[in-house]
């Protein structure tokens, strides 16, 4: 039974469920904390993937309770000047490999931010972020968990290129249905419409003019695009799967132009 009295600690990592990569590291939290409550975000981001696990990650989080910690393991692996990073930010905590992740989270580094000390060669990683994991669930003081950080490893995750009448962005995302989503949010979509019709273009398909709400607003099969419940742009088919038929890929460019007012 988990504490009442313990933070939720969640995992997100691209180990996949398949061999013994998980299990040890779950074992190795538990070992520095019994009770620990785990949530399992996702095992299943593509191998070092880390712009997909951010995507994955940032829909999540912040709907975990204030305490929180959350471990993201993807893309980590020994190297002689590694770094391993903990961070306190809109009150949870979160630790993870210096290697760009962090960046694509937060977009500009949480004010505490601590580089994990005792990292040696020799030491197996899953001990670093349980050692970590224990300090946090032990309620020691956050700022004697490693050596104060200012800067980290920046990955720049692609931003819209946006014009007068048009906006050009990318799929970001292709979920289990198949639906696909795009860095086109809501707000650049409506400071660059302006309330103009427009035409969705993307690969090879017959351009979309118009926004449903839901999925089921379209007749079965049909395609559609909406925003979703954060705001963003999705391409989808009712009943379908988008991504298949339409023959989409993460990084396909997705291209809104905006008719000119007569």
């Amino acid at each position: 039974m988990a504490s009442p009295s313990l933070p939720v600690l969640t995992l997100t990592t691209d180990f996949g469920r398949a061999d013994f990569h998980l299990p040890r590291l779950k074992a190795r939290l538990l070992s520095a904390q019994a009770g620990l409550s785990i949530v399992d975000i996702s095992h299943e981001i593509p191998p070092y993937d880390i712009v997909t696990a951010a995507f994955v990650f940032n829909k999540v989080w912040r709907h975990f309770p204030k305490g929180s910690i959350h471990l993201l393991r993807v893309y980590d692996y020994y190297q002689p000047k590694g770094r391993f990073l903990a961070a306190y930010h809109e009150g949870h905590y979160f630790i993870a490999p210096d290697n760009g992740i962090f960046s694509l989270v937060f977009g500009e580094i949480p004010e505490k931010t601590f580089v994990l000390d005792g990292y040696q060669a020799e030491t197996p990683l899953s001990e670093i972020y349980a050692r970590a994991v224990g300090h946090l669930t032990h309620r020691r003081p956050f700022h004697e968990i490693g050596v104060p950080s200012t800067r980290y490893t920046e990955r720049l995750a692609f931003q819209p290129v946006i014009g007068p009448n048009y906006i050009r962005g990318a799929v970001v995302f292709i979920d289990r249905f198949d639906n696909v989503t795009t860095n086109i949010s809501r707000r650049i979509f409506e400071e660059v419409g302006e309330g103009r019709g427009f035409q969705l273009l993307v690969k090879r398909m017959p351009p979309l003019d118009g926004l449903s709400f839901g999925y089921h607003d379209v007749p079965e099969g049909e395609a559609l695009c909406r925003f979703d419940s954060d705001g963003y742009l999705e391409i989808a088919v009712n009943l379908g799967r988008a991504a298949t038929l339409l023959s989409i890929a993460v990084e396909d460019t997705v291209q809104i132009e905006f008719f000119s007012v007569s």
